[in-house]
């Protein structure tokens, strides 16, 4: 495993444009992907949680309840590990980062977190630090950027470099590590999508004109992301812009966009079946059914 390692906006932005206008997914479509039965057996469950940075007060109410509902469901739906996807500890700052650590130590699973803009606010060495203090030697995470390869996928987890944005290294290191997973299909956890994604804040995520070669590898099927705290109710969350799924993460203890207004805790958990099919469910802290109107599914490959 290898740290990651920004950036011609406009490059980015046209290569973004000219996918959606090419083979952007309606809504109408999605949902109709969510009726589709599952033909093969699972094969792969995790959970993923969202940014948590709480402000002004360094408390964790919301990840404490996420914590405790994917405990009670790790058995039941056979979850194998939670991935967080950044933006832990505001401004790195280390009273966030001591008075998260008991919570996330009450996880039974393992948890593989990546940085986001927030844990740049400190050092990679601190975030590292904690990283394995909220294992408690379930697992070891050597570096900020890391891969977790099984039969059927793998998931890259790539920590940005600075900020939410990537240096040139850390974009030769995930189009090193997609190609070589190749044809594995590979889903890429990022902190922030590329800017565009989401027109909710449109400026706002990866700027590296590099991150479009990234998005073009083949066997590249979603890509997992978090960092814009959006009201799931309020956006659409879930779409497919050419060949890659986009899936936003909520926010756990705070929600920005559209407003401020409400605030909904919320997880997400995917399942990966044999024949290629992935459902990603939603759940609202509290409760041990997923959402029906935030249902998502896709294939791993075109091809399946």
């Amino acid at each position: 495993m290898k740290p990651v390692k920004t950036c011609n906006w406009q490059r980015l932005h046209l290569a973004l444009l000219s996918t959606i206008f090419a083979a952007a997914v309606s809504v109408s479509a999605a949902a109709q992907a969510t009726a589709e039965p599952a033909v093969g057996g699972k094969v792969l469950s995790f959970a993923v949680l969202g940014d948590a940075e709480p402000k002004p007060e360094p408390y964790f109410p919301n990840v404490a309840a996420a914590v405790a509902d994917v405990n009670k469901l790790s058995g039941p739906l056979q979850l194998k590990f939670v991935v967080g996807v950044g933006d832990i500890a505001h401004k790195g700052t280390l009273v966030q980062y001591k008075n998260v650590t008991p919570v996330l130590q009450q996880l039974t699973l393992p948890f593989y977190p990546i940085m986001g803009n927030e844990e740049h606010g400190s050092t990679v060495d601190r975030f590292l630090q904690y990283a394995n203090l909220w294992n408690q030697g379930k697992i070891s995470i050597d570096a900020a950027s890391y891969v977790l390869e099984f039969d059927t996928v793998a998931l890259v987890l790539a920590s940005p470099d600075h900020g939410r944005d990537f240096a040139d290294s850390g974009i030769d290191w995930m189009q090193q590590q997609i190609s070589q997973l190749h044809p594995k299909p590979v889903l890429l956890v990022v902190h922030g999508a590329q800017a565009g994604v989401y027109p909710e804040n449109a400026e706002k995520g990866i700027q590296h004109p590099g991150f479009a070669d990234v998005i073009a590898q083949p066997n590249l099927a979603a890509v997992i992301s978090g960092d814009l705290h959006m009201d799931m109710d309020r956006v659409q969350h879930s779409k497919q812009l050419g060949k890659v799924h986009y899936l936003h993460i909520p926010a756990l203890e705070r929600t920005k966009i559209p407003d401020e207004t409400k605030h909904t805790a919320m997880y997400r958990v995917f399942h990966v079946y044999s024949d290629g099919l992935v459902q990603v469910d939603t759940y609202q802290t509290g409760t041990d059914q997923p959402l029906a109107r935030h249902a998502y599914q896709f294939r791993l490959s075109a091809n399946q």
